[in-house]
């Protein structure tokens, strides 16, 4: 046991709780597993009354990402969510595809005092469309300027408005164009991702996985370019890409301090592990591999500090610590 974990033993602390108000989603994007997985896929909402179950955990939490592998403005009890984890002394995160942030939605948003809010995207024109079905570019840049105007109107610097930008290998043309994107939005941070988890076998040649060092340095040349673009614009690009047979044990999902609350209570380390779907295959390393989702708890029937403390779920955590990470996780793309 780590000292870490030696600590949150007696009272949890958790850097965020990311919150999955929703498994469903609005939009039929071509890389996500809702879409892949449609015919096996659990929807629901978190309900209220579960929500207020993580209220005791909240006073030691930093921040609470409300945001899982659904569309989060489609619950209704979304900003009695977000009241609460306020009420407790969290920070407040989203992200969302921009579809439902109608200007009284807007209003609402900034009237929260959300400190972050991330726009997803997959492509800097109408290319992206096809990727994204079921939203539109011109729907969410709509979205993003109506916010730009209320946070203005209201003379609120916060939320923070950031890109949640989806890097697929049909789009790496495309990528140069992102810092005058972000220029013309006005937004001055962008995350970007690659796929880390493929669903299907027809995905897998969307994976930016490269699979020697030549490969690898052509990638990283691009993405450089663009962070050098973004830098000397005044914006903070940020990107990860592991280099191909690199192996280690510190999860980018930070699940020493972190955790996932699935929409329907469940407990799982992060959201690829959390996926409500079950007797389904997903591809990792060329190989096809039944997908099992990973959970320690229910907060519907177990406090979750109780559940963090479960001796299963510390033994989980520490096998990443011990350089050998659980098989659930050993060929994920987040090491």
């Amino acid at each position: 046991m780590n000292w870490l974990d030696f600590f949150n033993l007696f009272r949890p602390g958790f850097d965020w709780i990311q919150v999955e108000v929703t498994s469903c989603c609005n939009a039929a994007c071509r890389y996500c597993p809702h879409t892949a997985y449609r015919d096996h896929w659990a929807d629901g909402h978190l309900s209220l009354e579960t929500f207020k179950k993580l209220i005791p955990a909240l006073a030691h939490t930093r921040m609470v990402y409300l945001q899982g592998w659904g569309e989060p403005f489609l619950n209704p009890d979304f900003f009695a969510m977000a009241t609460l984890a306020r009420e407790a002394g969290c920070q407040v995160g989203v992200t969302t595809n921009g579809t439902l942030l109608d200007r009284e939605t807007v209003i609402r948003l900034v009237e929260a005092e959300f400190e972050v809010v991330a726009f997803s995207l997959a492509g800097v024109d109408e290319t992206q469309d096809e990727v994204r079905q079921g939203t539109r570019l011109r729907q969410v840049l709509a979205a993003i300027n109506r916010l730009q105007e209320e946070k203005e109107k209201q003379g609120r610097q916060k939320p923070q408005i950031n890109l949640a930008y989806m890097l697929l290998r049909s789009g790496l043309g495309y990528l140069s164009r992102l810092p005058r994107l972000l220029k013309s939005l006005e937004i001055r941070q962008a995350v970007i991702s690659t796929l880390d988890f493929v669903a299907a076998r027809e995905l897998e040649p969307e994976a930016l996985r490269p699979q020697n060092l030549p490969e690898y340095r052509e990638v990283i040349s691009r993405l450089e370019d663009v962070v050098q673009a973004g830098t000397a614009g005044g914006l903070e690009i940020q990107y990860h890409l592991r280099p191909p047979g690199q192996k280690g044990g510190v999860c980018r999902e930070n699940i020493s301090r972190a955790l996932v609350v699935g929409a329907d209570g469940r407990v799982a380390p992060c959201v690829y592990t959390n996926l409500p779907v079950s007797g389904v295959m997903y591809v990792a390393q060329g190989r096809e591999l039944p997908y099992h989702p990973l959970s320690f708890g229910n907060i519907k029937e177990t406090p979750l500090p109780d559940i963090w403390r479960r001796p299963a779920y510390s033994k989980f955590r520490g096998s990443f610590h011990q350089k050998s990470p659980a098989t659930p996780c050993q060929h994920c793309a987040k090491l």
